[in-house]
């Protein structure tokens, strides 16, 4: 059996992207043409997903930051992707990332989970959302894989989650984002979720007509059509980051055979899987030495990124 460390992985496919036309361009006055848009970008994130490329983890968990960045903003807290790396990947083994942390646990959930929500999960995903009580919301579950069962389209079901959740729990809008996300993995099918609409909450996507600041809040007119919109939008971007991941980890495929590092396997599955790796990353087969001499190596090779800009404490990442 080749070891890990020195099997080459196989090559990255062509990739789909939202056509420009499918992307939005100024104010979407039309049901129809949301509607028209939403479907076609959705098709090509879709034909993304079904590709199931090696570095699709780093992919999920990259949109996951994305996500609880903007997430954090709405409830009024300022951390931005790079605090939420830190409070994250730097924390102690099992340490409390703290409460802009918690969130971005739950968004990393999301996105390496099966569709779908239990009492458990629920339950947890309420706790990280700093959400108290919650016994009302549990019906949210069954309705959830009921949308995920109707005959609605994806764009329609998921404003439908965010409309319900927010019915019953007027402060808990993240996690009506976030059900939304399960709804829409449902609906296509997908084997895991694809973290996309919080991103879009405070778009131009919400935006009422004639260039108001106000947002467009769940039940209000123009809801649906939002929804459609930010949909759209989140899949050109998330295709966009897949096209922007690709070229780095097929230069990570190509720097396999020249590391020498015992361990180095475990490090590129890491790499492969998550938005970030730590520096100082120590496992069975690695050494904190040996890690930083690997990292050290992928940047040199143009396979991985130094995330932080710092000269301590770094985190590396496709």
């Amino acid at each position: 059996m080749i070891p890990a460390a020195n099997r080459a992985l196989p090559a990255v496919p062509s990739l789909p992207a939202v056509p420009g036309w499918a992307q939005p361009r100024g104010r979407v006055s039309s049901d129809v043409e949301a509607a028209f848009i939403a479907g076609a970008a959705l098709n090509s994130l879709d034909n993304l997903v079904r590709i199931a490329p090696l570095w699709a983890g780093a992919w999920r968990q990259r949109l996951a930051l994305k996500c609880a960045a903007t997430a954090v903003s709405i409830v009024g807290r300022t951390e931005d992707e790079a605090a939420l790396r830190d409070a994250w990947y730097l924390r102690p083994v099992n340490g409390d990332p703290g409460p802009a942390g918690r969130v971005f646990e739950a968004w990393k959930r999301l996105a390496s989970r099966s569709p779908g929500i239990d009492s458990a999960s629920l339950k947890s995903t309420v706790g990280w959302m700093g959400i108290h009580g919650g016994d009302e919301l549990e019906p949210l579950m069954e309705r959830v894989a009921a949308l995920g069962r109707s005959s609605e389209p994806a764009p329609i079901a998921a404003a439908a989650m965010v409309i319900e959740v927010m019915a019953i729990r007027p402060d808990a809008e993240l996690l009506g984002w976030w059900l939304a996300d399960q709804v829409v993995a449902l609906k296509l099918r997908w084997p895991l979720p694809v973290p996309l609409l919080v991103s879009q909450a405070r778009s131009s996507a919400f935006r009422e007509e004639g260039g108001r600041s106000r947002r467009i809040r769940p039940g209000e007119e123009g809801f649906e059509r939002g929804v459609c919109v930010a949909l759209a939008q989140a899949a050109a971007e998330a295709c966009r980051l897949a096209a922007d991941i690709a070229p780095r980890a097929a230069r990570l495929e190509g720097a396999v055979p020249k590391l020498r590092a015992k361990g180095a396997g475990e490090a590129i599955r890491l790499l492969l899987d998550e938005d970030a790796v730590p520096g100082t990353l120590q496992t069975a087969h690695l050494t904190r030495w040996g890690a930083r001499r690997l990292f050290e190596r992928l940047v040199a090779l143009d396979a991985v990124r130094e995330l932080s800009g710092r000269s301590a404490f770094k985190l590396y990442g496709l």
